[in-house]
């Protein structure tokens, strides 16, 4: 299983939030290209980026951090980014930058002809984005919680050819109360393409949990305050998962 840091975005320095709240942030660091760089030196696989201001913003806003982390990483493991994509002009510079990924969440929601547009222009290349609370989905930066079903939105977004589904269960986001398992088994056995857990993790109990249903397809998760605040050790954590065995 694939344990991936998140490096979260706000003005240009690496952040963690609770709970989505953009003024509930705790700062990790002032250079994330130092911090991509120390999770590749741990054994991470892939990082996973979030520009926070330009979730709300609906564009890109931290060009020069991203733009560093990409050349501190030199194309030595995938990266994906999500925040505030919202046409396929973003997506492209992105893929140009040196991407892997580009993960897109509120617009698939809001604009589902987007998305399909997206997985044809660049196939392979497009990871939906789902933040849900209670099985329903929220959009905007988690401000706005709509009526749409998670299963529902997942299958159709499957139909339109994107890669794999990163499932946020934004009640348990930066809270470190541990995963979601049950609904994230249930939407990787509602589709076919992999889905990546991410909201919750707290130590190495959750990895295990999660690397008991990995066989669901779930293909990883993502982490954040856990490796942050030390509750969890990512290279102890990967080495777990690699050597997992049920």
């Amino acid at each position: 299983m694939l344990l991936i840091p998140a490096i979260d975005l706000k003005d240009g320095r690496c952040v963690r939030l609770r709970q989505g709240d953009l003024d509930d942030a705790t700062i990790f660091s002032d250079d994330p290209a130092k911090i991509a760089t120390q999770w590749l030196e741990q054994g991470a696989r892939r990082l996973h980026l979030v520009d926070l201001n330009g979730a709300f913003a609906g564009k890109p806003k931290n060009s020069e951090a991203i733009k560093s982390i990409i050349a501190a990483i030199d194309g030595e493991i995938p990266v994906q980014i999500g925040g505030g994509i919202r046409d396929l002009d973003t997506i492209e510079r992105y893929l140009d930058a040196g991407m892997s990924y580009v993960i897109i969440g509120t617009a698939a929601v809001k604009s589902p002809g987007f998305l399909q547009d997206a997985c044809s222009a660049f196939p392979g290349n497009i990871i939906v984005g789902l933040d849900a609370r209670d099985g329903k989905i929220a959009t905007d930066g988690w401000s706005k919680l709509t009526r749409h079903d998670v299963l529902d939105l997942a299958k159709k977004f499957e139909d339109y050819g994107c890669e794999s589904i990163i499932y946020t269960d934004i009640g348990r986001d930066g809270m470190l109360t541990g995963v979601n398992i049950e609904a994230t088994v249930k939407l990787s056995q509602h589709v076919k393409i992999p889905v990546i857990a991410s909201g919750g993790v707290t130590n190495l109990k959750d990895i295990e949990d999660l690397c008991a249903v990995e066989h669901e397809g779930i293909e990883g998760v993502i982490l954040g305050r856990s490796i942050y605040e030390g509750t969890l050790n990512f290279a102890e954590a990967q080495t777990f998962a690699d050597e997992y065995q049920a």
